[in-house]
């Protein structure tokens, strides 16, 4: 017979239940293969859904039946649905990025996307870049970028300099300033990163911290204030703060800024899933890797602070 087949599993955070698939959880022994067979208690077949039987389910527990590959050996787990796999999808999304950078690079390249320059953008790249800055070099990603205000705190940790290491008795040996690039960036950007997105891709190339790689960004700058509320709930804005840079003006409004290197995502490219922007990051950062060592101190050669010893 005709059966719904779990092609993926978006794992996600599994530690968060909006930030992963509800078929990832503890106690649901679901495999990519596996058939689904019915939504409590609703066989699914060829004119009936997974989608049309959870309608008006959001958030709910409902009972699935997973069958082996070939829709046999029935098993009901409970489960609760999400309301929008927007979160899974995005931490598999940010994973399967890492993951091909720190492969390409044989661990010597660090990978992180900033999503925003809001609250959950500023959560986001520290929780990348805390564990990525001690690698040689960084991709930072801004694609789709939804603006904010927080890029200077971002460009000021992207501008420390490393200018020495604490060597620790028990904690290994750890860069000064913290928190600061071992070597080398580039910067991913495109025309979905805006307002705070093309400030701070702007910034990337000002401050010289690497190539800027991509599409134009989206040009949106003017910032607004949502303040002014109304007695429906509703709300109006208003554009509020232009925005002025050294080189350009006025002009990354209506415009956006330009990347060092122009990289275009075809429809072709996205439906095969391949992602020529990152590639190009990985190359870029690769070619510069070739020339970069990093300055680390010999551990060997360090003074002893012993008293002399008496004769």
């Amino acid at each position: 017979g005709t059966h719904w087949i779990i092609d993926a599993i978006y794992a996600g955070d599994t530690w968060i239940d909006d930030d992963s698939s509800p078929l990832a959880r503890a106690g649901i022994s679901a495999r990519t293969g596996q058939t689904i067979l019915a939504i409590n208690g609703t066989a699914l077949n060829e004119s009936t859904s997974p989608d049309s039987c959870l309608v008006g389910l959001a958030g709910a527990e409902i009972a699935i039946t997973l069958g082996d590959s070939n829709g046999e050996n029935p098993q009901t787990f409970p489960l609760r649905t999400l309301a929008s796999e927007n979160g899974a999808r995005y931490r598999h999304w940010v994973e399967k990025k890492r993951r091909v950078v720190h492969e390409a690079t044989d661990g010597r390249a660090g990978y992180v996307h900033v999503p925003d320059m809001g609250a959950e953008g500023y959560a986001e790249f520290h929780r990348g870049y805390l564990a990525e800055c001690d690698r040689d070099a960084l991709i930072i990603d801004v694609r789709y970028n939804g603006g904010g205000h927080v890029s200077p705190l971002l460009l000021e940790k992207l501008r420390r300099r490393r200018i020495g290491y604490d060597l620790s008795r028990w904690y290994g040996i750890m860069p000064y300033p913290e928190e600061s690039p071992a070597g080398p960036m580039v910067a991913l950007t495109n025309e979905n990163a805006g307002s705070d997105g093309d400030i701070f891709s702007h910034s990337f190339k000002l401050f010289e911290l690497g190539p800027l790689i991509g599409t134009r960004t989206w040009g949106g700058v003017i910032g607004i204030n949502p303040r002014q509320r109304f007695v429906d709930g509703g709300l109006t804005t208003q554009p509020e703060f232009s925005f002025w840079f050294e080189d350009v003006g006025w002009n990354v409004e209506n415009y956006g800024t330009d990347p060092d290197i122009v990289v275009e995502v075809s429809p072709q490219d996205e439906a095969a899933g391949r992602d020529p922007q990152l590639e190009r990051g990985i190359e870029e950062i690769k070619k510069q890797l070739a020339e970069f060592s990093p300055k680390l101190p010999d551990i060997n050669d360090r003074n002893t602070r012993r008293p002399p010893e008496l004769k």
